[in-house]
């Protein structure tokens, strides 16, 4: 498999770390990835990496040196670039790239989910949660740009006795322990549609849940209990730019924790190890692949 040859607009980055997702790639390997645009096997899987330009074209506005968050490429003869930055090497346009600060280490692989999550939050006619569900990386990142926000801390609901650990400024308890059903905003970071009837009985009258996760699974969900509630439904899609410039603001002044977030690095050597880990081990949050000896 080779890589394509870099235009005037285009960087050459050496990945240094890259973050395996637990969402859309363990679909991937579990073979449970719906159709999606730009989808064929083989792939190079991969939205979360960072590295360093070393190679920059005349027209790319980058110097060799400079550290840059990567969301993914598509610069493979012979694979798919879905989503492509799970590599030591690529090809990609500049204007995909984010400049970040060194000094974020493997922790800025990390920005494309914080993206993701102040996305779901901030804009017109968003409001914060009062209810997580799920204590994953997702999950701590919602709590803490909420906090971070000056909101007040929400509650994290998790099953997982592992997971629940780790909470700052905010409360985890299981949902049976819970007796709130006023909840004005529920955001979902599991990806459990099927627990949809029972956030709904949570809400507080014209309240919203926000769909935060990946669903492989049509939706569905009781009527009558909606109606009464005057439920509110809303997806929330990818990062766009603005929301990559806050979190990395946020990263970079220390008001936002990323890197505490890892809880496992390995070679990219031992990729494979490192996939099976990430997909089965509730106690790894966050995996990281290590690109520096590959």
């Amino acid at each position: 498999m080779g890589i394509t040859p870099p235009a005037r607009d285009d960087i050459v980055v050496q990945i240094r770390h890259s973050g395996i997702s637990t969402g859309t790639e363990k679909l991937f390997w579990s073979g449970d990835m719906p159709p999606f645009p730009g989808m064929g096997y083989p792939l190079i899987p991969g939205y979360e990496a960072a590295g360093e330009v070393v190679e920059a074209g005349l027209d790319s506005g980058y110097r060799v040196g400079e550290h840059v968050f990567v969301p993914g490429a598509n610069c493979y003869e012979g694979a798919f670039g879905l989503f492509g930055a799970a590599a030591q090497t690529i090809v990609t346009k500049a204007s995909r790239v984010t400049r970040i600060d060194r000094g974020l280490g493997a922790g800025g692989a990390l920005l494309a989910l914080a993206a993701t999550a102040r996305h779901a939050m901030a804009g017109p006619n968003k409001s914060v949660p009062d209810l997580i569900i799920g204590h994953g990386v997702l999950g701590r990142l919602l709590a803490r740009l909420t906090i971070a926000a000056g909101a007040p801390a929400p509650t994290v609901w998790e099953v997982d006795p592992i997971r629940m650990a780790g909470a700052k400024g905010y409360q985890v308890m299981t949902p049976e322990t819970d007796t709130r059903r006023d909840y004005t905003s529920i955001y979902d970071a599991s990806g459990r549609g099927d627990l949809l009837n029972e956030w709904i009985g949570r809400i507080a009258k014209g309240g919203e849940i926000v769909l935060a996760g990946f669903y492989t699974a049509p939706l569905q969900f009781a009527f009558p209990p909606a109606f009464m509630k005057e439920a509110r439904l809303r997806i929330s899609a990818e990062w766009t730019a603005d929301d990559m410039t806050a979190t990395r603001a946020l990263a970079e002044n220390g008001t936002l924790r990323l890197a505490d977030l890892i809880t496992h690095e390995q070679a990219a050597e031992t990729a494979t190890a490192a996939y099976e880990t990430a997909f089965s081990d509730p106690a790894c949050l966050k995996m990281i692949l290590n690109w520096g000896t590959a």
